[in-house]
């Protein structure tokens, strides 16, 4: 049984357990990196990261496995409070599939110097790197709620500025990143509004496809009526 004492070795034991063929066919069909896949969902994987509870130490064994459902584990029981930036880009070296992204991501908004991930992350080249940037953005505009709104508007630039970068897994989350700051508040809206009704009229095919399905969203009834605008 799983318990908070439970070490790297008991842990992979007990995921191996629950392996399934069928569900890492359906991962895949998803577009999630199944080469080294259990095939465990993560509200089974969250459960297990409750019982085993935080472990920084354990986390960073966990991740080192290369395992997938071990790196998902690895990303709810570290510790933001530890994790130092030379782990935060040890593990984004390592980033291969846009669900790990995104819940490292969530991660990666809890750590002091989250900002200056964004900014280095944004500027690596790597598709998985970047789009952990904007995934944080889109992430920090919903759930860090006393962050000055000026921090995520301040964002928008950086949006802009790789609103033509092509990528499927960049864009995606750019334009994330843009609708959620657009979302966060009436302060927000109209600033990220914009944006996207700049970028709709772009020249470029990938900042025009972001700017468009944002502007449709954020001028949406939905929106406008729950921010009272």
């Amino acid at each position: 049984m799983l318990s908070p004492s439970s070490d790297t070795p008991g842990i992979i034991d007990y995921l191996g357990t629950l392996r399934s063929e069928e569900n890492i066919a359906g991962m895949g069909r998803f577009g999630i990196a199944t080469e080294a896949a259990l095939g465990i969902s993560n509200p089974d994987l969250q459960k297990i990261a409750r019982v085993v509870k935080r472990d920084h130490v354990r986390a960073l064994d966990l991740w080192k496995t290369g395992i997938r459902e071990a790196r998902m584990v690895a990303i709810y029981t570290a510790d933001p409070k530890a994790l130092t930036s030379a782990e935060a880009h040890s593990w984004a070296d390592d980033f291969a599939s846009w669900e790990i992204v995104d819940a490292a991501a969530d991660l990666f908004t809890e750590v002091p110097f989250w900002q200056d991930l964004i900014a280095e992350f944004a500027e690596d080249e790597r598709e998985f790197v970047r789009r952990t940037a904007f995934a944080m953005i889109a992430g920090a505009s919903v759930h860090l709620k006393k962050e000055p709104d000026a921090t995520l508007i301040g964002y928008l630039r950086l949006i802009e500025q790789h609103s033509t970068d092509p990528r499927n897994f960049v864009k995606k989350a750019a334009n994330w990143a843009l609708r959620n700051i657009g979302k966060r508040n009436v302060t927000c809206h109209k600033p990220a509004l914009a944006l996207a009704g700049k970028l709709a009229e772009s020249n470029d095919k990938t900042a025009r496809w972001i700017g468009k399905d944002a502007l449709k969203e954020l001028s949406g009834e939905k929106v406008m009526r729950r921010l009272n605008v």
